[in-house]
């Protein structure tokens, strides 16, 4: 095992990684492969030693199990029940973490959930951040995501920090603890936007009898250019909708940020728009499509009858 490649001002070797999904498998990986000594957990214990199988380290039958000995802890998992599932309670990996050790999330939770663990995380004298992640399955992979931290002490964001960067391209602290789940619920609002308009304007072109594949290779060279028009906008014209993110999680999400934008008096009257939008996917049989299906909808919507 070669030295991990964190400063050496951070003193993290061991590392515990819970929940091995389409984000968390490559995730633990790039840590193994950088020299970290890693445990995972993952509530599918076959995929847990097909991970060790493939990266090396250890798994372990609980999240207290994989998280003592732990330095950094870090989750990506489903939800915010699945969350408390794996930290709280006699074999979650609170437990079985000491003292002065960190917990980093990566799952898009609520912002009340991760305050909620911040205290609890408190009381075992643990540190606590959440940190969930954009750019996607393939930004995992590649090792190219983007994280965005809520953190009340600033120390412990740089040691960690100095760990999370082995499979991101940027690692921002946005405020206390909370800040990173607020931060998500706006990426997450601008995507449902765009990826609605997106949507409407291929559909807008097929209607008129446009080649749409030369129309975004023009107007994606101008104003309308983005990430989900370079990324996705091809395609939604091939009707191809298996990019990992699925429209589940993407209503999981909105739902944050529809019962946060409450709480805060904030107006979000397209995201509840999208929000219905993705529900008729679902009643279409489109819950596993990538977020991009919102042009399958409509399609369906001019289906003949």
């Amino acid at each position: 095992m070669s030295e991990p490649t964190s400063s050496p001002v951070n003193a993290i070797r061991r590392v515990a990684f819970i929940g091995l999904g389409v984000m968390g498998y490559p995730m633990a990986g790039h840590l193994a492969r950088a020299g970290f000594d890693v445990t995972v957990y993952n509530r599918t214990a076959a995929k847990a030693q097909q991970w060790v199988a493939e990266f090396g380290g250890r798994a372990a039958a609980t999240p207290r199990e994989a998280a003592q000995g732990a330095q950094l802890v870090l989750a990506c998992v489903g939800n915010d029940d699945d969350l408390r599932g794996v930290t709280l309670g006699q074999d979650g990996a609170f437990a079985g973490m000491t003292s002065g050790a960190l917990f980093a999330d990566h799952t898009t939770a609520s912002a009340n959930v991760a305050r909620e663990l911040a205290q609890a995380a408190s009381a075992h004298g643990i540190g606590f951040i959440d940190a969930p992640v954009s750019g996607g399955q393939a930004g995992a992979q590649n090792g190219k995501l983007t994280i965005m931290c809520g953190s009340d002490d600033a120390p412990n964001f740089e040691r960690a920090a100095a760990v999370l960067k082995h499979y991101a391209v940027a690692v921002t602290c946005l405020g206390p603890v909370g800040s990173g789940q607020l931060t998500k619920m706006v990426n997450q609002i601008c995507i449902a936007g765009l990826v609605q308009g997106l949507s409407e304007a291929i559909h807008f072109g097929e209607r008129a009898g446009l080649d749409m594949t030369r129309v975004l290779e023009v107007i994606g060279k101008g104003a309308a250019a983005s990430w989900q028009m370079d990324n996705r906008g091809k395609t939604m014209i091939e009707n191809k909708f298996d990019f990992g993110f699925a429209v589940d999680w993407m209503r999981k999400d909105l739902g944050f940020c529809l019962d946060e934008a409450k709480r805060n008096g904030a107006s979000l009257p397209v995201t509840a728009l999208v929000d219905q939008f993705y529900g008729d996917v679902q009643a279409l049989g489109g819950n596993r499509l990538d977020t991009s299906s919102l042009i399958w909808r409509l399609r369906k919507l001019h289906e003949p009858r």
